[in-house]
């Protein structure tokens, strides 16, 4: 697949054109050990994924290729998100489409990538067994893996698992038993991220209610992700990247059948 020409870079200026730009984050220090690109992460405890709106999609109902920008909790852009899929793939198979998403900075360069390959017959929420579960693929800049994100067997609650680079499941995210958001149901729907190796929570992904116009006539979503400040920055780019796989196959889906 070719790379698919992201935002322009956004450089935080003074005066002005201040007022027409997004604002960016200031690029931070060097981070030993930490894959490039990444160096943002360790200075966060949370991060907005923000939906943009569609307006072929909103007057048409099209699904066009989905794009988010991910933002600090100072509203100051961190990266941005593009996903590059087929239009046949996303006409025909919607929510079960294969894509790829790629995270650039606010310069343009490439930091992850979010790869779901199509697989016929994959993605069964009800069925436990190995060969249902529809994995994405995340890796860095350089192409090394970061690890996997992968629905798991899941009929009352959403359930997704966070793997390592060996495929091992290392935690869990665990969706309540109505993630439906609506103009009558308006709270946030977490999904808590849980270690296997100790219980232990470790963050949370949340699906944020952005106003009764846009849930009602897009379908744009908006996620917070919260974790530790201190957390290994490969494990919140994994907790990131897991966002469009559960807003793949927990929202695209449920607006989909509506």
């Amino acid at each position: 697949m070719s790379h698919p020409a992201g935002p322009p870079p956004v450089v935080a200026q003074p005066g002005p054109v201040m007022q027409q730009q997004m604002v960016a984050m200031p690029p931070p220090p060097p981070v030993p050990g930490c894959p490039p690109g990444l160096e943002y992460l360790a200075q966060l405890d949370q991060v907005m994924v923000e939906q943009e709106v569609h307006m072929l999609e909103v007057l048409t109902g099209f699904e066009v290729k989905n794009k988010f920008r991910i933002m600090n909790s100072q509203n100051q852009q961190v990266y941005y998100a593009a996903e590059e899929s087929g239009t046949l793939m996303r006409i025909c198979c919607g929510p079960s489409r294969g894509f790829v998403y790629h995270i650039t900075d606010n310069f343009n360069q490439e930091v992850l990538r979010v790869r779901r390959d199509f697989r016929c017959c994959t993605g069964c929420t009800c069925c436990g067994c190995e060969s249902c579960r529809y994995y994405a693929v995340i890796e860095d800049r350089n192409g090394e893996t970061l690890g996997y994100v992968s629905n798991l067997v899941f009929c009352c609650k959403p359930l997704f698992g966070i793997f390592d680079t060996k495929q091992e499941l290392v935690a869990q995210i665990r969706g309540p038993c109505c993630p439906i958001q609506a103009v009558c149901c308006t709270a946030d729907v977490d999904f808590p991220v849980v270690e296997l190796a100790n219980g232990g929570h470790i963050g949370t992904l949340s699906k944020v209610w952005p106003g009764f116009l846009k849930e009602s006539f897009t379908k744009a979503d908006n996620f917070r992700v919260t974790f530790p400040i201190s957390l290994d920055v490969k494990q919140k780019a994994l907790m990131i990247a897991a966002v469009f796989i559960v807003d793949m196959m927990v929202y695209e889906v449920q607006k989909k059948n509506h």
